[in-house]
């Protein structure tokens, strides 16, 4: 079987269940965003972090990987038999984000991104999941998508903030505060 297969040389692709739509129709552009955000903690993932952290990168690139799946489909109630992000999975993430935020001083401003290039990669992570959350909100007014998908994209935008904060703790880094003008 060959990687390519000539049928999106015209700006066309299939969704899952086989309709053909072009390849800016909302649904790819919001997949192609999710997959972008799989690619970049798969980076992350290859950075220095403790086990546990690798351990749910991989668990959030596999529910990301089920997003992508159900976004790729013609419609989620198609009879193709798709993964899905269940309550458990956004619990997972919060109880992460609480074991987490629980091990740092509390949060009093913003802070600029940066000061190592795995925290300032955990903040790239973070504003691809925004977009892809938003592209997914903005999806889900044309379309039913499952609750737990957008879900699951905020709180993950949450658990990488934290964990930004972590690994900054973690690598003994200052992060700087951001101080609006006055």
């Amino acid at each position: 079987m060959k990687i390519y297969t000539k049928t999106g040389d015209k700006g066309m692709t299939s969704l899952i269940g086989g309709m053909r739509v072009p390849k800016y129709h909302p649904r790819i552009d919001t997949y192609g965003t999710v997959d972008e955000l799989i690619a970049f903690i798969g980076l992350l993932r290859d950075q220095p972090v403790d086990g546990h952290t690798r351990d749910m990168l991989v668990f959030v690139q596999d529910k990301l990987m089920s997003c992508a799946a159900v976004l790729a489909a013609e419609e989620p109630n198609s009879k193709t038999d798709l993964p899905t992000v269940s309550d458990a999975d956004v619990r997972k993430l919060e109880a992460d984000i609480d074991a987490m935020d629980a091990l740092l001083e509390p949060l009093t401003s913003f802070v600029l991104p940066g000061g190592h290039p795995t925290v300032s990669l955990c903040h790239v992570c973070r504003t691809i999941c925004r977009r892809a959350e938003r592209l997914a909100v903005k999806l889900a007014t044309e379309t039913p998508l499952p609750v737990n998908l957008t879900i699951f994209l905020n709180r993950l935008s949450d658990y990488l903030f934290t964990l930004s904060r972590k690994l900054a703790k973690d690598l003994k880094v200052d992060q700087i505060k951001w101080h609006p003008d006055k």
